[in-house]
């Protein structure tokens, strides 16, 4: 799958989104990577896990780091859902 998202790209984040309703499959999301703290992930949503877990995949699968390495990521660490993206070209 082509990337959806390249250097200088911009999105807005819903940070609300979650507080009532659980991420649905497809959604493109904002987490908290599981062992860098200080950095966020911008991963699809690409199956729901027990223990109210999410497997979240990049679209470029070659270049990403995402569950496929470091496993579901729990709900409460996905800060909010992408709403729009601004792409710089």
């Amino acid at each position: 799958m082509t990337p959806l998202l390249k250097p200088g790209d911009e999105v807005l984040v819903d940070p609300y989104a979650y507080r009532r309703t659980p991420p649905q499959l497809g959604e493109i999301v904002i987490a908290q990577h599981p062992y860098q703290r200080d950095l966020r992930l911008i991963k699809r949503v690409s199956a729901v896990l027990e223990g109210d877990r999410y497997q979240l995949e990049g679209d470029n699968p070659d270049e990403s780091s995402d569950s496929r390495a470091f496993g579901g990521i729990p709900r409460h660490e996905i800060l909010g859902r992408v709403t729009s993206l601004f792409s710089k070209v």
